[in-house]
């Protein structure tokens, strides 16, 4: 008759293991309201004993190692056990397990989370939260011309069209959470200091997280993008180094010059390893024929940022072998997300291998670039005979 408290007991002695000590931050009734009111907070509410919760705490805390683990994102993955602050929970109107709610700075009541909870739908859904308090933030402000601080000109949807409708303009859409940006930001700033007293180019950039209408426009499909505008108009995509000298090189390349000069800096662009990053609209087609390696990810998730150098190399590798393509897909734009929820994608990174446009094997060992590659190798080996 004991039996089904000896379960219980032990379901509970395992989910608190589960849910101790990992990476999202455990908040408490002395220290929610003032902890949430000090940055944008993704909450789950939960109970030890709830199945769903016990099913779902991995996915929680690979979300909050991917968000957590660095500082400088401006949102914090948290929870509370409502089994002992259940204060909390009644003031936020939690009636079932698991509940998650987002909050913005200053908000103490959230949104609620009514998706699917898979890493796609959640990291979309997130996104989408962010990006309506900063375009609450930026219709409260005053509008304001568009002035350089160091040569550098921030743009908005007011002040975008007027500043580039004339003259030439090298611009970065980014978002602020993107880690290729932040790393970016200081180069980028280096470059327009640098040529801060040139009169025929400004250099410029563009919050794609504030400001959508302008970067769907121009067709940004990844963070940073930099794009060479002229009367309005988009000539190039740089896709080269992204040092402070090879910026400066192709700045100079692109200024002044006669159209046969222009269509030499294109062709020099055009030889150069390109990015691999595809979308919803070319996953297809990409992987139709041969091998492709293809990398699922978020530009935040801390393991993505320390693989990407690792799958640029791995790409370098198989540049002059047709029938290997080693690709990426972000699963955070809107474009991919039905995409990464039909491959099944549960984290980042996840590298799937597909084989003549079907899925083979999804990589699970050691992310060195040997064994990435060996790894090609043994499942290109038939197609090489």
């Amino acid at each position: 008759m004991r039996l089904p408290i000896v379960i219980s007991i032990f379901s509970l002695v395992v989910i608190s293991v589960a849910h101790e000590d990992l990476y999202s931050v455990k908040y408490t009734t002395e220290n929610f309201s003032q902890e949430v009111g000090k940055k944008n907070h993704f909450v789950m509410f939960y109970a030890p004993w709830c199945g769903h919760c016990q099913k779902f705490a991995p996915k929680w805390e690979q979300l909050a190692e991917m968000l957590n683990e660095d500082e400088t994102n401006n949102i914090k993955i948290a929870k509370v056990d409502c089994t002992t602050d259940n204060e909390v929970c009644s003031e936020q109107d939690i009636t079932g397990y698991p509940t998650l709610k987002f909050y913005k700075v200053g908000d103490s009541e959230g949104v609620r989370f009514k998706g699917t909870r898979d890493l796609p739908s959640i990291t979309n859904f997130i996104n989408e939260q962010l990006r309506e308090g900063d375009e609450s933030d930026a219709e409260e402000s005053t509008i304001k011309e568009p002035q350089a601080v160091g040569g550098l000109i921030e743009l908005t949807e007011d002040t975008f069209n007027k500043h580039v409708e004339t003259g030439k303009h090298f611009i970065k859409f980014y978002a602020p959470w993107c880690g290729h940006c932040q790393k970016l930001a200081p180069t980028w700033e280096q470059l327009a200091k640098s040529l801060e007293f040139e009169k025929d180019i400004t250099i410029g950039k563009v919050d794609c997280t504030q400001y959508r209408s302008i970067c769907n426009n121009f067709e940004v499909k990844g963070y940073p993008t930099l794009l060479w505008i002229e009367n309005g108009a988009k000539i190039d995509k740089y896709q080269g180094e992204r040092s402070h000298h090879e910026l400066k090189q192709y700045v100079n390349k692109m200024l002044g010059t006669e159209q046969h000069d222009k269509q030499q800096a294109s062709e020099a662009t055009e030889s150069q390893l390109p990015s691999g990053e595809i979308t919803n609209d070319d996953f297809k087609s990409s992987i139709q024929s041969g091998i492709a390696f293809v990398k699922f990810y978020a530009p935040w998730c801390g393991h993505c940022k320390r693989l990407s150098p690792t799958w640029d190399n791995l790409r370098e590798k198989f540049v002059n072998n047709p029938s290997v393509k080693i690709l990426k897909i972000d699963c955070t734009l809107d474009v991919n997300k039905q995409l990464c929820n039909d491959e099944e994608v549960e984290g980042f990174p996840s590298l799937f291998l597909y084989k003549d446009g079907e899925k083979m094997s999804e990589y699970t060992g050691s992310r060195s670039l040997d064994d990435l590659h060996d790894y090609i190798m043994k499942n290109n080996r038939h197609d090489e005979l």
